[in-house]
């Protein structure tokens, strides 16, 4: 599809919202509020893209949201976020307080799954057939996609509460306030901060303590290997983006988990599959304009099939009158 759309995407995230402003192939506006609570959060943010849209309506909405979050456009709850530690967002109406607003097409997924878009779009991604991108921050996420698409089911991936065999000798009891010792639990940036008793971030690379760390996240990469045989792992997020060296150490450390199994896979070839993101911190906002296209592209041929064939049908009566994007959009109106 031609970028030469004008596009708006907002990445809702634990601490602030991202918004951007897409013109045909290139970000012209952006704007940044505090995510607090629901409503005040969503005050400033609708009051800025309503300057946008007022000037000249925007064609798309796409939006990456912390979740989790549920994406099937014929869900009751659609567009809303589901259980969630953040005080007060449980249950937080995403997309219904966005089409109150705005009439035109409107895509959400995840933040994890945005990543993973706008890197196969415009980053590291790009030509890999299956593709993992992680965030390890503040909590850990996942977003999978199979030829280009996240992958979902019932809900989404929740790579993040998968359980790890514990490694020996090591008796921290975690952090998850659902699962203890989840890849959360264990790798998480509070996680990190318990763990160490300290700021992660002081602790020295040369600190035998990361060495426990290490293995956790080659065993939690081995996993994701077995699982989606990707052709690309991404690590964004405080340990990818603000800690690489741990990135860097992966490899060989996955070498005698992965037990000769593929021996394809040597250091270097696992080197060359786990990688930083390409685009850095903008794969979240520039996932959530990525979204925006695809819920464009979507709205497009429900309207071309329809013409095509003359007729109209409801999808679903409550408030949809286009076709369900298989990424988790509907034309709200």
């Amino acid at each position: 599809m031609s970028e030469a759309h004008r596009i708006a995407g907002v990445e809702i995230g634990g601490t602030k919202v991202a918004a951007m402003l897409w013109q045909d192939g290139a970000i012209v506006d952006e704007l940044r509020v505090a995510t607090t609570d629901p409503d005040s959060t969503f005050e400033r943010l609708l009051e800025g893209l309503g300057r946008w849209w007022e000037t000249s309506p925007f064609e798309a909405l796409g939006v990456g949201s912390f979740g989790p979050v549920t994406l099937d456009p014929l869900a009751s709850d659609f567009g809303c976020i589901r259980t969630t530690p953040k005080p007060g967002w449980t249950g937080a109406a995403v997309v219904p307080r966005l089409a109150r607003r705005f009439t035109c097409p409107i895509g959400i997924e995840t933040d994890v799954n945005a990543a993973a878009l706008a890197e196969y779009r415009w980053g590291y991604g790009r030509g890999a057939d299956s593709l993992v991108y992680l965030t390890i921050g503040t909590g850990v996420g996942g977003g999978v996609l199979q030829g280009g698409r996240p992958v979902h089911g019932r809900l989404h991936p929740e790579l993040g509460h998968l359980l790890l065999r514990r490694q020996p000798g090591d008796d921290f009891a975690g952090s998850c306030a659902f699962h203890r010792d989840c890849v959360e639990g264990l790798l998480s940036g509070p996680a990190l901060r318990a763990r160490f008793k300290a700021d992660p971030a002081s602790v020295p690379a040369t600190d035998p303590r990361w060495d426990v760390v290490v293995g956790d996240l080659a065993a939690f990469l081995c996993v994701l290997l077995h699982s989606f045989a990707p052709n690309r792992i991404l690590i964004g997020g405080g340990v990818g983006l603000g800690a690489p060296w741990v990135v860097e150490r992966v490899p060989s450390a996955m070498m005698p988990r992965l037990g000769e199994y593929y021996p394809e896979l040597d250091p270097a070839a696992l080197a060359e599959m786990i990688k930083l993101p390409g685009l850095g911190t903008a794969a979240g906002p520039l996932g959530a304009i990525a979204i925006g296209l695809a819920a464009l592209e979507s709205s497009t041929r429900s309207v071309s099939r329809r013409l095509a064939t003359s007729t109209v049908s409801a999808v679903d009566t409550r408030d949809c009158d286009g076709d369900v994007s298989p990424i988790g959009s509907r034309h709200l109106a």
